[in-house]
This record gives structure tokens, C-alpha cells and sequence, in this order.
């Protein structure tokens, strides 16, 4: 049996969509994050070092990392499901798989740091330029950024209707998590009709709401 160590509010929740869309048997221990900090507790640190969610356990095996765990469930449950079958399209997939961790989700954890830095514990006279420095951050920098990857995102879904070619596959619900945060974050415009629509579909696959009801709360939908 799988074991998913799930975190709420997290990338873990993917991880309990894929098992669903494999139709695989798992059991979820559930962790709260800190309501002030926003972290992990302690306790995962009993599974893995680092302390972090996702993490799963299967056969006595520990497996941490989103890309990884997916890449793990896939390559040794699917049976050639969830992923392309051509080269061009595994090509895609690899790329997105690890595109979602290694480009996009950076952008959007250092939005989140310096939108949260003039707030406690930084010292309430420290706040004022504390709050200068962020914006000037996130004007000059995060936000241009964040810009040129949802545009080159959308460029790319207004060609295929998924992320790795005309197929769902395993990269899509490895995209799920970020593009769920930046539309939660209000990072979507108008022009960003594609991305919109492919997060419409995603959350209408029954695997999906499954996940769900398995994984509790999830903010990032709001």
C-alpha cells in the first residue's frame, strides 16, 4: 500500500490526483502547516529530513519530490498510461515535468516571501522600508518575470489542449499546483483565456475532485 505523508494546502495534492487518475490504492497521514508561519510541523521530519509534503512511501521506499514521485508512480504503475507514447511528445513531457518545480514555481514562492516580509516577525519600525524593498521587488522584478512565463504558457496551450500534446498526461498535473497559485494569487489576465480554460478542465476530471474529498481543504482553489 502507498503511503502519501499529504500537507494541506500543498503540492502534495497532486500527488493524491495522480494516484487517482491511476486508480491506485493509497492511504493519506495527514500534517497541518503552522497557522502563523505557514510551515510544515515537525513531524515530517520523522519521514524525510527536509521535513517537506510531498512525500510518499511505497515498498519500504522513500520518494520526496513532486517531479520525482510523479516520474516514480508513472514509470512503474502506469503501464504506459499518462504519458506519450512518440519521442516528441515524451520530450515535452520530461520538460514540463520538471519545468513546473525548476522555472515556474520559483517566481511564485518569492512573490509569496516578499509579499508576506513587512509582516511580523519583522519589527514594526522596520516595517515601512521592509514594505519599499518588497514592492520595489516585485515591480522591477517578480512581476515582469512572472509575466514572460504565464505569456510564454499561454502561447503554448493555445497549440495543443494539454502541456505535453493533445492527451492528458502526468505533466499536466505537474502544472496543476503553480498555475492554481498564480490564479489564486490574481497573477491570470484576461489574456490568459488558454491557461484559464486548462484549469477549468483539470478541475472537472472526476480523479481531480476525488483527490480532493481524499485530501481535505485546499485554499489554492480559492
Amino acid at each position: 500500500m502507498i503511503t502519501v505523508h499529504h500537507l494541506n494546502h500543498s503540492r502534495s495534492q497532486r500527488v493524491l490526483w495522480l494516484l487517482e487518475e491511476l486508480g491506485l490504492p493509497y492511504e493519506v497521514r495527514h500534517y497541518q502547516r503552522d497557522a502563523k508561519t505557514l510551515l510544515a510541523p515537525p513531524a515530517l521530519k520523522a519521514v524525510h529530513p527536509l521535513g517537506k509534503s510531498p512525500v510518499i512511501v511505497d515498498d519500504g521506499r522513500v520518494v520526496a519530490e513532486s517531479g520525482a514521485i510523479v516520474d516514480y508512480l508513472v514509470e512503474r504503475y502506469g503501464n504506459g498510461r499518462l504519458q506519450p507514447q512518440d519521442e516528441d511528445g515524451r520530450l515535452r513531457y520530461r520538460y514540463w515535468l520538471h519545468y513546473a518545480e525548476g522555472s515556474l514555481m520559483p517566481s511564485l514562492v518569492m512573490s509569496l516571501v516578499f509579499a508576506r516580509l513587512a509582516r511580523p516577525p519583522m519589527p514594526m519600525l522596520l516595517r515601512p522600508v521592509a514594505r519599499l524593498i518588497a514592492a520595489g521587488v516585485q515591480k522591477g522584478y517578480l512581476a515582469p518575470q512572472l509575466r514572460l512565463h504565464l505569456d510564454y504558457l499561454e502561447a503554448e496551450l493555445s497549440e495543443r489542449a494539454w502541456f505535453a500534446g493533445d492527451a492528458f498526461s502526468a505533466a499536466d498535473i505537474q502544472m496543476s499546483f503553480p498555475l492554481e497559485a498564480a490564479l489564486t494569487r490574481g497573477a491570470l489576465a484576461e489574456r490568459h483565456r488558454h491557461l484559464k480554460a486548462f484549469l477549468a478542465r483539470i478541475h472537472d476530471r472526476p480523479a481531480y475532485r476525488r483527490a480532493l474529498d481524499r485530501g481535505g481543504p485546499y485554499e489554492l482553489l480559492r
